[in-house]
C-alpha cells in the first residue's frame, strides 16, 4: 500500500496554563513535520502536524512517537494525550469544501 498523508491533530492536557513562550518552543520544534502550535494561556498544548503512513494505525503511533519527541524537545510537561485525531487529506479538503462553497455564493 502507498503512504498516504495524514493530517494529526494531538492534544495533551496537564494542570497549569501554558505559557507564550512554552508553546513558541512547541511550534519551532513541529516546523520539520509542516506543524502548527496551540495551547497560549490553556491548560491543553497541541499540534497538527503532517505524517507519511501506509494505513491509519501506522499513522497514529507515527504520530505518537513524533508527539513525545517534540514535547520533549520543547521542555514541556510529559502530560497524557487527551485528544488524537487524523483525516487524510482527501478528508480533511472534504470537511473544509462546504466552507468554500459556502463562501463563494456570498452576495
Amino acid at each position: 500500500m502507498d503512504p498516504t498523508s495524514w493530517s494529526v491533530t494531538i492534544e495533551a492536557t496537564g494542570e497549569r496554563p501554558m505559557t507564550r513562550e512554552e508553546i513558541v518552543a512547541l511550534a519551532d520544534a513541529v516546523i520539520p513535520y509542516d506543524g502548527v502550535a496551540s495551547g497560549i494561556g490553556s491548560t491543553t498544548y497541541g499540534v497538527q502536524i503532517l505524517i507519511e503512513a501506509s494505513s491509519r494505525e501506522e499513522a497514529t503511533e507515527l504520530a505518537k512517537v513524533v508527539f513525545a519527541e517534540v514535547v520533549a524537545k520543547s521542555g514541556l510537561p510529559d502530560w497524557p494525550v487527551s485528544r488524537l485525531e487524523l483525516l487524510t487529506e482527501a478528508e480533511e479538503l472534504d470537511d473544509i469544501q462546504p466552507v468554500i462553497t459556502h463562501e463563494r455564493h456570498e452576495p
